[in-house]
């Protein structure tokens, strides 16, 4: 329950904000052209208005790597659930801001809104698969982890069904469209409070043992939750003494070099909504994926070009743009669209991956700014040929992927780590810590009677003892 409540009210209204700008391209255009004559008296030009609808679409971009960049601060003073529901503060505002900028004629007031919801979708986009990774049991964490992703996919498909011209693409109605996103925003805002704040979030940074020990008891859906309380102090021990590694430290480290390059390219290639290939990516592995994907991306685009080209020599030929089209999503779903952040975690240690995961979510983030401005220009400008663009990076990306990309699957870090060594012509030195002697386990619940001992002595005389 909090994770589809948490994933409508943030990964789906993500998804529904990349898609849901399209229906009304041209009533915003014409509320461009409109306020521009009733300020300056004359009519706005057309290449004025291009840029300022590739810049209502890719402002959202920009919005949503200043929410990547200040999730960090804000999941630490206010939780992850805390986080969640102050990010609706962002979706409402800007809901509003679009919905009223057709009544009050100052289309400004879009472009606004569309960088306030980017905010919201950077925000969401790293806060929720944290908190859902925090409160799911192992066995079914995978699974829960899906739910972002199907909810962005779900999220896409809805702002084009309701930009039909059946239901909200018309001149009365298309300011209906950005009302939309408010109802998953007011529905988190009154249901997600009734469910806990992660367990690990409270019993680690608020040290608050009673509450962590029956927010354990809820999502766990047991009474005895002492081994799960151990199993986060021990893996706490495990990292105290790892000093995080910084974004300009990460560049400097010559045994990552290549895995950073190799995150860039790929991030870069990435698209930002597909369905997460979860089982698939591990039975035929990442780099089958990932290469083959973007080749038959190839592919399809190609096929999509020339369709388009000659889709007036007869009349079946439009059904081959169809075939191109689908063959571009499944193409994309079957491995770019899963399976990026996911090497992200497997490319780099503990103390890089925050730094890592930063890098990736810039990259990402800059890429897709780049598209929203970019392409309506490339569009008005090469016509049919437009798709070729997209046909070359997928390419390209292929190609690096095919030299550079090691196979991950079932490898353990420090088998990827030797994996990169030579490429990166250094000696890996990496050695995996071992956990799960007698030694070790005596230890660790030494150390977590410890600390449990001094947490519980900071609740009520009252606390029930782990």
């Amino acid at each position: 329950m909090a994770a589809l409540v948490g994933a409508f009210g943030s990964s789906f209204l993500y998804g529904y904000n990349l898609s849901v700008v399209n229906a009304p391209a041209s009533y915003i255009r014409d509320l461009y052209n409109q306020s521009w004559s009733s300020r300056y008296n004359y009519e706005i030009s057309s290449n004025t208005i291009s840029i300022l609808w590739s810049l209502t679409v890719s402002i959202y971009a920009i919005g949503g790597l200043v929410g990547a960049l200040v999730v960090s601060p804000m999941v630490n003073k206010l939780g992850r659930k805390g986080t969640l529901l102050v990010n609706n503060v962002f979706a409402i505002v800007a809901a509003l801001l679009m919905a009223l900028a057709k009544v009050a004629g100052v289309p400004e007031m879009i472009i606004l809104g569309r960088f306030i919801m980017g905010i919201d979708g950077g925000i969401a986009l790293s806060t929720l698969p944290m908190y859902l990774n925090e409160i799911s049991p192992k066995r079914i964490r995978g699974s829960l982890g899906q739910i972002t992703a199907i909810m962005i996919c779900v999220g896409v498909f809805t702002g084009q069904v309701l930009g039909l011209p059946e239901i909200f693409q018309r001149e009365s109605r298309w300011s209906c469209l950005f009302g939309v996103i408010l109802i998953p925003s007011v529905l988190q805002l009154i249901v997600l409070p009734f469910f806990p704040e992660s367990p690990r979030y409270i019993l680690l940074q608020k040290q608050d043992t009673q509450k962590a020990e029956k927010a354990l008891k809820l999502f766990l859906g047991k009474e005895d939750v002492t081994q799960n309380i151990e199993e986060v102090f021990a893996e706490t021990k495990l990292q105290s003494n790892v000093r995080l590694v910084s974004v300009i430290e990460l560049f400097k480290t010559r045994s990552v070099r290549w895995q950073i390059i190799t995150i860039i390219v790929t991030m870069a290639s990435y698209q930002l909504c597909g369905l997460n290939a979860g089982v698939t990516i591990e039975k035929l592995g990442r780099r089958m994926l990932l290469i083959g994907g973007f080749g038959l991306m190839t592919l399809f685009f190609a096929v999509l070009t020339i369709s388009l080209t000659f889709q007036h020599k007869a009349s079946w030929v439009p059904y081959i743009s169809i075939v191109g089209i689908l063959g571009v999503i499944a193409s994309f779903c079957i491995g770019p669209g899963g399976i990026p952040f996911v090497l992200v975690g497997e490319f780099f240690q503990q103390s890089q991956r925050p730094s890592a995961f930063m890098i990736a979510g810039t990259v990402n983030w800059i890429s897709n700014f780049a598209v929203g401005l970019l392409f309506p220009i490339i569009q008005e400008r090469l016509n049919n040929y437009c798709f070729l663009v997209f046909a070359g990076i997928c390419l390209l990306g292929a190609v690096y992927l095919y030299f550079v990309l090691p196979e991950t699957k079932n490898k353990t870090f420090v088998e990827i780590d030797q994996s990169f060594a030579k490429l990166n012509k250094v000696s890996s030195s990496i050695k995996e810590p071992e956990i799960g002697t007698t030694e070790n386990n005596h230890n660790t619940s030494v150390i977590t009677n410890s600390i449990l001992n001094k947490t519980e002595s900071k609740n009520e005389s009252n606390t029930t003892t782990v």
